[in-house]
């Protein structure tokens, strides 16, 4: 069902090193752009995480309540994602733990203020 979601950022410079230092811990990659919007995946026909400015040329704003949730392949991977996001630069927002009896996530803001949580379902 999800194709992908876009997160806006201010400084697309920072925010590409940020996302390729980030996203190999989780087995994903940039994939392509189109000079505005930068697409992560782990595959084609896989959902993707794109990064980019506004496309009314606007200043970026964080969404509240706007938070995806990356899937890892295991929990030792999400703690691994966690720790190389904050090593990048991001800021805790909750460190990882086990949250539900089939939910094992960690929670960070990226250097824009998006928040983003890593997991492992079931």
């Amino acid at each position: 069902m999800l194709a992908y979601v876009t997160l806006g950022s201010n400084n697309i410079e920072k925010a590409l090193e940020f996302y390729d230092g980030f996203m190999p811990t989780i087995g994903a990659k940039r994939f392509f752009d189109n000079g505005r919007l930068y697409f992560y995946g782990t595959g084609p026909g896989q959902p993707m995480l794109a990064i980019g400015g506004p496309y009314d040329e606007k200043a970026a704003t964080v969404g509240n309540g706007v938070m995806p949730a990356l899937a890892c392949a295991d929990n030792e991977t999400v703690d691994k994602a966690y720790a190389k996001a904050i090593e990048l630069g991001a800021t805790p927002d909750g460190e990882p733990g086990k949250r539900m009896p089939t939910f094992y996530g960690a929670y960070f803001r990226d250097p824009d203020g998006n928040k983003i949580c890593v997991c492992k379902l079931g």
